[in-house]
């Protein structure tokens, strides 16, 4: 299973037949591919594409797995404003925000760095911001078996700022819980943390 790193490995032969595709569309736009600028484009633009898809490399659970430990703490774990960037399915423009994850143990918990890590696996592929929010919650719940997971994310969507509506002030926020989060004192005990400035 390949792991994420800070070092970029591409596969040649995968690069190099995306950017004849990017070459392919830049020239369908009317642009001279020969022209300075764009020399290079194809290729970066195939490496970028690639960054920003590289969590289809990538397992969230196995992620969550290589730092579970037992421990006997059963109150609600909270890791807020894990910031998060995917591309749209739709368009394939970007979409931005935040994330708040929380879950209540039993028996295990997990290494915090490991709830930002599985955010990014899901949010670095093609994606709608539902199926994101929910894809987090799952791995979570499959594999700490906890009382229960509430995720929420703020996103903006460059699909609605550049394009269509155009509106530059909107966000959409997405949730899904499960377990005791479905429990209204519960959620509202998770709701009203996440809007606490803590001193």
């Amino acid at each position: 299973m390949k792991r994420y790193s800070k070092e970029q490995i591409y596969d040649d032969k995968l690069v190099e037949d995306v950017a004849n595709n990017f070459k392919q569309i830049i020239e369908s736009l009317g642009e001279d591919i020969q022209r300075e600028g764009l020399l290079k484009t194809p290729e970066r633009a195939s490496k970028a594409m690639h960054y920003l898809t590289h969590g289809y490399e990538q397992d969230a659970e196995d992620i969550l797995r290589s730092a579970l430990f037992h421990e006997d703490h059963n109150e609600m774990v909270i890791i807020k404003d894990i910031e998060l960037y995917s591309l749209c399915e739709h368009h394939m423009l970007p979409f931005f925000g935040k994330a708040h994850v929380a879950y209540i143990p039993k028996g295990k918990i997990v290494g915090l760095s490991k709830i930002p890590r599985i955010v990014d696996v899901f949010s670095r592929r093609l994606q709608v911001q539902e199926r994101l929010t929910v894809q987090i919650k799952e791995a979570i719940d499959k594999v700490l078996e906890p009382h229960g997971v509430a995720v929420v994310i703020e996103a903006q969507h460059l699909c609605m700022m550049m394009r269509g509506v155009q509106k530059q002030n909107s966000s959409t926020t997405t949730s899904s819980f499960s377990g005791e989060f479905e429990k209204q004192a519960t959620r509202m005990e998770f709701l009203k943390l996440l809007s606490a400035k803590l001193s």
